[in-house]
């Protein structure tokens, strides 16, 4: 498993999106790659996964694809697959291109449970390993003091000597929740300084759940049916 890239950027910072719950990463990164002049500059393969790929609107997207924007210099992680049992080897290959490509900082996407009523706006949190980080963001927005993180920003939390944040949102339930990735979003807009119209935001957050949701089940249903194929020819 290792990083193919086509080019190689210095000194960005990289944003991380992967689904896991409420698929908030999945839909934030989405609504970056649409809303930014990002290339395809690179890819993850994942050994010890089902090989799945999604093809959409005619064009391939890959289960962990790496997208640069040379404006912000920022690099952002887009993945369809939450990479489950190969979350410590992510983490690795992530430390090992931030040493490669002198990557300032990791920023994580992360849905947590809530059980605060559904009208209610979601909360957001932030967790760094970076005073400075931490100095400037606390004026601004809560930190998480108490809480399980899971996946892959966890190991990269335990992994990297690069400086981690990781955004936190309130998710209702496991399904995709676009209200979520959309506070994300915001806050993502003040802490880099992107610039992105948030007018729309809702709106075009609740079109790429639609969207991520039929990737994610065409996804699974072509790994069910990889499994009840092998599961035939042993029996």
């Amino acid at each position: 498993m290792a990083f193919e890239l086509t080019k190689k950027p210095k000194g960005a910072k990289l944003i991380e999106g992967f689904p896991g719950f409420g698929l908030v990463g999945s839909i934030a990164s989405e609504y970056l790659l649409s809303h930014l002049d990002c290339e395809f500059i690179g890819k993850l393969h994942l050994e010890k996964l089902q090989p799945t790929v999604v093809i959409h609107e005619g064009k391939l997207v890959h289960p962990i694809g790496l997208y640069y924007n040379k404006k912000y210099n920022l690099l952002i992680l887009h993945a369809i697959t939450a990479g489950m049992g190969v979350e410590w080897k992510i983490a690795e290959e992530l430390n090992t291109l931030g040493k490669e490509l002198d990557i300032k900082e990791f920023i994580s996407i992360e849905g947590v449970g809530s059980n605060s009523p559904e009208e209610e706006e979601p909360r957001t949190f932030f967790y760094t390993n970076n005073e400075k980080n931490k100095k400037t963001l606390e004026q601004s927005l809560p930190e998480l003091k108490e809480g399980i993180v899971m996946g892959v920003t966890a190991a990269l939390l335990t992994k990297t000597t690069i400086p981690v944040t990781a955004f936190f949102a309130d998710t209702k339930s496991n399904l995709p929740d676009s209200k979520a990735a959309a506070k994300v979003i915001e806050i993502l807009d003040k802490h880099l300084g992107l610039k992105i119209d948030t007018k729309p935001l809702l709106e075009t957050a609740e079109k790429f759940e639609e969207k991520l949701k039929g990737m994610m089940q065409q996804t699974e249903t072509a790994q069910q049916e990889v499994k009840d194929k092998s599961m035939s020819y042993v029996g």
